[in-house]
């Protein structure tokens, strides 16, 4: 995609987006109604539940060089075998946007031309934590419908090589192929077998080399009224489609749309439970951690079927 064309698709989906609902509710948040939470509930038949997020690294490696250090605190040496009551307790830190664990971002992630989503001041975010669009917005959750698109699964191959690009005919075609419509409000995770590839090939540097969503991808998610995108990579493609822009689908997303990202979850687990129940949608139960002023934050996402 040329830099010109990129520009007018940002204007395009830009211009498309109200700023925020009566409520206060910014972004696409604005899509996820009450009506459409109470629907999806609708969803659940079987009362399985199914996480969607990778353990947590703390091993370095090419994609994850400063992992999460997790440490015991207590109990100190000699209480183990003493009597009377003694606690376990550990400590943990990491940094929040990486390549390797599964997060979420906030609609002030991503700065462009000077601004955040809906042309708040990049000022607003601060040594001391961002002042406007932090994941405090998703402080209640985030519950909808979800819908699993498998792209590997569309074209016959265990996962989509670095590199490769998700065109919204593949969105279109995965939809037919699996018996589902992507309709307003809910939450779109995409495919595209990062994790399985990782975990049977081993982790490469997918800052240079990793399969994602072609920017095209998001007039896509624009039409359906998507809330919420997330994928088992990064959502962008690598190396980028887009001349000087690194990440297309984020500055779409997240700064063009106000869509909340998701980025490296694992479907693994989730794709044979949508095969045995035989569909690819559920309801999804998002709960980020309360951290003010914070841009993102490690996130477990659960899919009851």
């Amino acid at each position: 995609m040329s830099a010109h064309h990129f520009r007018a698709l940002y204007e395009r989906l830009r211009r498309g987006a109200p700023r925020s609902t009566p409520d206060g509710r910014p972004g696409a948040l604005r899509h996820m109604t009450p009506e459409r939470v109470v629907a999806a509930v609708a969803e659940v038949r079987l009362g399985r539940t199914v996480s969607l997020a990778a353990p947590i690294e703390t091993v370095p490696g090419p994609d994850d060089p400063e992992p999460a250090r997790h440490r015991m605190t207590g109990p100190a040496p000699g209480e183990l075998g003493a009597d009377g009551l003694h606690f376990a307790t550990d400590r943990f830190a990491m940094n929040v946007h990486g390549d390797a664990d599964s997060h979420l971002d906030a609609l002030c992630h991503v700065v462009f031309d000077g601004e955040l989503y809906g042309g708040v001041p990049a000022s607003s975010v601060t040594p001391e934590g961002a002042r406007a669009l932090s994941v405090g917005l998703a402080a209640d959750g985030i519950v909808g419908r979800g819908v699993l698109l498998d792209i590997p699964r569309l074209r016959g191959v265990r996962w989509l090589e670095p590199g490769d690009s998700v065109t919204p005919d593949d969105l279109t075609a995965a939809e037919a192929a699996q018996g589902v419509r992507v309709g307003p409000g809910d939450l779109l995770f995409v495919r595209v077998g990062h994790r399985l590839r990782r975990t049977e090939l081993g982790p490469w540097n997918a800052v240079t080399a990793r399969a994602g969503l072609h920017p095209a991808a998001v007039e896509f998610l624009a039409e359906r009224e998507v809330a919420v995108l997330g994928g088992d990579g990064n959502n962008d493609t690598a190396p980028s489609g887009v001349a000087d822009i690194a990440f297309p689908v984020h500055v779409l997303t997240i700064h063009a749309m106000g869509i909340h990202l998701m980025d490296y979850l694992q479907f693994e687990d989730l794709v044979p439970a949508c095969t045995r129940a035989g569909r690819w949608s559920f309801l999804c139960v998002v709960a980020p951690l309360r951290l003010p002023g914070a841009t993102g934050s490690p996130v477990n996402p659960i899919a009851v079927l």
